[in-house]
Parts: C-alpha cells; structure tokens; sequence
C-alpha cells in the first residue's frame, strides 16, 4: 500500500467515526426509537461515508477551487530535490563555470541523486567542484526537511480533529447526564495536548520552509513554495557495500593522505548511518505502520458489528496517526542520511550526521546547515 493510500485509508476511517458520532451518541442516551435501530443507523452512515467521502477528497485534490475573494499566490513550485538544487545553484553566480566543465550528464547526475555515477578525479580536476556538490546536498537536505514538516503538519491535524471529536461526543454525554466532569477530563486533556501537538509542528514547518528560502537564497515573493505531498518512497534495496567501497578506494586515490584518512573514517560512520536509517524506515512502515492499519481496520470491523464501541474507533485513528508520524520521521531520516553518505563518497565533510533517535516527532532531524 502506497503513502497516498495509507493516509487515504486513515482519512477515511476518520470521516467515519466523525460521521457516526452523532448516533453512536444517541444509542447511549434517552431517545423514543430503539437501541437497535440506532446501531443499524450509525453503521449505515459509517458503511456509506467510507466510500463515499474519499471521492469527494480525491475529486478536490485534483480539482482545488480558491476561496472568494482570496487573492492568488504564484507558489515556487519545487516537484523533488532536484528542483530545489537547481534553483540553488542558480543563487550562486560563481558555479555558473564549474557546472558548465561538468556538463550535461554530470550536473544531471547529482539533481537526481545519482552521485556514485560521478568520476571521483573530478574534485581534482575541476575547480569549484566540492562548492557545486556542497550547494546539492544542503539544498537537498533543505528540501526534504520542509517536505517531511509538511507530511508531520498534516498528520498532526488528522491527530487533533480525532480528539476534537471524541471531546464532543464526551461533553455532549455530560449535558444529556450520562458522563461526568471527571469522565470528560481525559478527553479535554488529549483534545489540548494534539492542538498544542499541532502548533508544534505547524512551527517545524514554518523553520524548514526558513530553512530551505535560506538555503536556496530566496527572499520576497518567491519564499513560498509549491512542495509535494509525501517524500520518495524508500528504495527496497540498498546499494551494494563492494559498490560503496570501490568508489571510495577510487575516491582515497584522489585525496592526500590525512584527507584520505578522515574521509574513511567520517564514510563507515555515515555509512553505518544510513543502513541503521534504512532499517528503521522499513520497519516503521512495513511492520509497525501496517500492523497500525490491520488494527484499525478489524476495529472498523467490529464496531460495525457492535463489538466495538466508538472509543475504541477512535483510539485506534489516533494511534495509527501517531505511527504514520513515526513512519514519516524515519523516512526522512534514512533520505538525509542517503545525501550525507552520497557527499562523503565525492570527498565531503557534513558537520553532523543524521540523529536517529526518532524523539523529536516535529523537529528537523538535520543539523544547523
């Protein structure tokens, strides 16, 4: 299941346990029709918004309508990495001979992320190499920090409207005298904790967008960006360890020898880093992310059978979040670690390799660039 699919199937599950909640509340209240034929009421809803409403979604996606009377913004469109290089290099005037000695093929090479292709001799025959793949992988980074912030920002407001919900189905049970102040406090507290999990992340976004203006040298009218939904999905295999060593013995060959010592060493450090980052990306999204999905799926199950209540529903949207944002750090941790792995291959000194301590949900996962 794609990234697209997976947020689709959350969204889904979340306009239906928001469609449902009104008669859910009333199957647990006073009312002059039955308990049974509420339950068939709440479940026909559910069954029907499921299919229904992502349509609708899919049809806005592809067809989105500015608001009355907002004035419209051209946005800097920035599709990939390789968009965000580009622009970068063309921020820095005194690139314009070394990339013209590159050539067509080379320069192209490290837009797409391509550098193992790139002959290592060339940091020695070409002055202004190192400044050309400095700018690359600083806009790359940039570029992938404000696209995973984008990602978190959008989870996190899925996270709040899940407990927006669930807060007002509880205050609506203590108005009716179902529910106590008491029962209500956890909802409240939980309704509180993701709009300031919101905000948060709302900020994270905000800094990465600063970020990649600054790394790009933007300013003005183009400081706002048109950035895709998602990162690129994480490649199945890695490149070969006889492929990394072979381009860096070839690399060493270039580089005097205390150079060449630090290179080795500063290259098994991010090499182990970014295998660790593959490891982890893999598991959180083809083992804990997917297992999240099957439980909230069998959770639909069963509360449309009433085996479930609608608390249970809704725990399991939330958790499910929680883990696509997991999923969405450790992705864009191993494509940072990737980008300082591939700077060290061509002779580059990042300042810190990626932290993978996967705490900071909404903060960037890079380094001060």
């Amino acid at each position: 299941m794609t990234n697209d699919n997976r947020r689709s199937t959350a969204g889904r599950l979340l306009t239906a346990v928001l469609a449902a909640m009104p008669l859910a509340l009333w199957a647990q209240t006073p009312a002059t029709i039955t308990q049974e034929s509420d339950w068939r009421r709440a479940n026909d809803a559910v069954g029907a918004l499921k299919r229904g409403h992502a349509d609708v979604l899919r049809w806005e996606q592809a067809n989105p309508v500015a608001q009355d009377g907002a004035p419209s913004t051209a946005l800097t469109a920035l599709p990939d990495a390789g968009a965000a290089i580009r622009l970068a290099w063309q921020a820095h005037p005194d690139l314009v001979v070394p990339l013209a000695r590159l050539g067509a093929d080379a320069t192209q090479a490290i837009v797409e992320g391509r550098w193992l292709g790139l002959d290592p001799s060339l940091q020695r025959r070409i002055e202004g190499m190192a400044e050309v793949l400095e700018v690359a992988t600083l806009a790359r980074k940039a570029w992938l920090e404000a696209v995973a912030a984008r990602q978190l920002v959008q989870h996190r407001r899925a996270m709040l409207d899940a407990t927006e919900a669930a807060k007002d189905l509880g205050e609506r049970m203590v108005t009716v005298g179902n529910w106590s102040k008491l029962q209500l406090a956890p909802l409240t507290l939980a309704h509180a904790s993701a709009r300031m999990d919101l905000r948060r992340a709302q900020h994270g976004a905000d800094m990465a967008q600063s970020q990649l203006v600054k790394a790009l040298r933007l300013t003005g009218s183009a400081s706002a960006f048109a950035l895709p939904d998602q990162l690129p999905a994480v490649p199945t295999n890695l490149v070969s360890p006889a492929a990394l060593q072979t381009h860096a013995e070839a690399l060493a060959r270039q580089l005097p020898g205390t150079e060449a010592r630090r290179n080795q060493a500063l290259l098994r450090d991010a090499r182990k880093t970014m295998e660790t980052a593959h490891a982890l990306a893999q598991d959180s999204t083809e083992v804990v992310l997917k297992t999240r999905e099957f439980i909230t799926e069998e959770t639909l199950l069963h509360y449309n059978g009433m085996l479930k209540s609608v608390w249970d529903l809704l725990g399991e949207v939330r958790n499910q979040s929680q883990a696509a944002l997991e999923a969405i750090n450790a992705q864009r941790d191993f494509w940072l670690a990737d980008a300082d792995l591939q700077w060290v291959l061509q002779g580059g000194e990042p300042a810190n390799l990626v932290s993978l301590n996967g705490g900071a949900a909404d903060a960037p996962a890079a380094a001060a660039h």
